[in-house]
C-alpha cells in the first residue's frame, strides 16, 4: 500500500471521471482540518488559518506575502487590477486561460487591453513577439503594464514551461519596465514534471497565482503571491469584485495540508496520464498531441464513424466521463482518485468503442 492509498477512499462518485481534476474531492485528512479549524473574520485579517495558509504559500514561493481568493480566475484578475490601471495593456497568450476563459473581466472590470500574442506548440511566447508588443511611449498608446505568462500552458497540453525560458521573460520584462505575472494554476504540476523546486519557476515573477482546487484536491480556493506592496493592492482589488470572505480558515485548513501533503503525489497523476495517453494513441480514430509532460492528455478524433459526443455518451454508459462537445479535440484529465486499475478500465473501454 503506498502512503496515499487511503487518502483517495472517499469519492463520492462511482464514475472515472477525466473531465477535470478540478472534480477532486478532498482527502479524508483534509476534511479533519477543515472540521477542526480555528477560523475569524478574514476582511478584518482575524482568521488565523487563513494567515498561516497565506504565510506558507509565500515562503513556499520566495515572496514576502500571500492572499488566499475564491478561484484561479479571481487570482488572475485581482493580480492584473494590482499590478495595471485603466487604459492599460497586458500581454497574454493567445491560448491563456486569461484570454479564453475569463470572460474578458480584465477589460470588463479593470480597463485592460489584452495583447494576446500566438503561443509556440511548448507553450511559451516568444520573447522577440513580447518586445514588439510593448508599446512606445507615445501619447496615442496604451501603456504596457505586465506579460502574463502560464505555466503548465493548459490549452497546449500541460506543457511545464522551464526555468530558464522565466528567467528570460522576466529580465525582458524587467528591461522594459514591466511586471511579470504567472498564472500557476498547475505550477506544483510543471515544478514536479521537470524535477525542479517551484521557486524555479517563479522567482523572476511579480506575481504568482496558483490552484488548490485542482490536482491538489482542496474543495475550493487560489493563492496569490508576491510582494507586501503588491498583495496590499490586491487584497483592496479582492474587496471590489466582491471576493472579501469571512471564517475561511474551514478552506485555508484544506490548503494548509494540500501544500504539506499533495504535492509529491502529482507524479502518480503525471505516470497515470502517460500510460493511458500510451495505449489509446495506437487505437484507430486517435490522435494525440504528444506525450504528456503532466497530467493533461489533449487528443483529436479523426474517426468519421463516431462524434466525439457519442464517444462520450457510450464511454459514460460503461462508467466513465469525459468532455464531447462538437470539438473533435478532446482532453482527459488525471488527478487524485484515479488509480491504475481505472486508467486500465479506461483503456478497454477506449478500445471496445473505437474497435467495435
Amino acid at each position: 500500500m503506498s502512503q496515499y492509498e487511503g487518502m483517495t477512499a472517499a469519492r463520492g462518485s462511482s464514475y472515472i471521471d477525466l473531465r477535470s481534476d478540478t472534480v477532486t474531492h478532498p482527502t479524508p485528512a483534509m476534511r479533519r482540518a477543515m472540521y477542526e479549524a480555528e477560523v475569524g473574520d478574514d476582511v478584518y485579517g482575524e482568521d488565523p488559518t487563513a494567515r498561516r495558509l497565506e504565510e506558507m504559500a509565500a515562503e513556499r514561493f520566495g515572496k514576502e506575502a500571500g492572499l488566499l481568493v475564491s478561484s484561479g480566475t479571481q487570482g488572475n484578475l485581482v493580480s492584473l487590477l494590482a499590478h495595471c490601471g485603466r487604459s492599460t495593456e497586458a500581454i497574454v497568450g493567445k491560448r491563456s486561460h486569461i484570454f479564453t476563459s475569463e470572460q474578458g473581466g480584465a477589460a470588463a472590470l479593470g480597463g485592460i487591453t489584452l495583447v494576446a500574442l500566438d503561443n509556440q506548440p511548448d507553450g511559451t511566447l516568444t520573447l522577440d513577439e513580447i518586445e514588439g508588443a510593448v508599446r512606445a511611449d507615445n501619447e496615442h498608446y496604451a501603456r504596457t503594464r505586465l506579460v502574463a505568462l502560464e505555466n503548465t500552458q493548459n490549452s497546449i497540453g500541460g506543457r511545464a514551461l522551464t526555468p530558464e525560458y522565466t528567467q528570460a521573460a522576466g529580465a525582458l520584462a524587467r528591461r522594459h519596465g514591466l511586471a511579470l505575472h504567472i498564472d500557476g494554476a498547475r505550477i506544483f504540476n510543471a515544478a514536479v514534471a521537470l524535477n525542479a523546486d517551484v521557486r524555479a519557476l517563479t522567482s523572476p515573477a511579480d506575481s504568482v497565482s496558483f490552484c488548490l482546487s485542482k490536482g491538489l484536491a482542496c474543495p475550493v480556493g487560489s493563492v496569490v503571491v508576491g510582494s507586501q506592496g503588491f498583495i496590499k493592492e490586491a487584497r483592496r482589488a479582492r474587496k471590489q469584485v466582491g471576493g472579501g470572505m469571512r471564517q475561511v480558515g474551514v478552506f485555508a485548513a484544506a490548503g494548509i495540508v494540500a501544500l504539506n501533503e499533495m504535492i509529491e503525489r502529482l507524479d502518480d497523476d503525471h505516470r497515470n496520464a502517460r500510460r493511458l495517453a500510451s495505449a489509446i494513441g495506437t487505437l484507430p480514430g486517435i490522435r494525440l498531441d504528444g506525450e504528456p509532460e503532466t497530467n493533461l492528455i489533449f487528443f483529436e478524433l479523426t474517426s468519421s464513424k463516431i462524434a466525439p459526443a457519442e464517444l462520450s455518451a457510450q464511454m459514460k454508459t460503461r462508467g466513465i466521463l469525459m468532455g464531447g462537445g462538437p470539438s473533435r479535440r478532446i482532453r482527459l484529465v488525471t488527478h487524485y482518485g484515479i488509480e491504475p486499475e481505472h486508467i486500465d478500465r479506461t483503456i478497454e473501454a477506449f478500445r471496445a468503442i473505437l474497435s467495435a
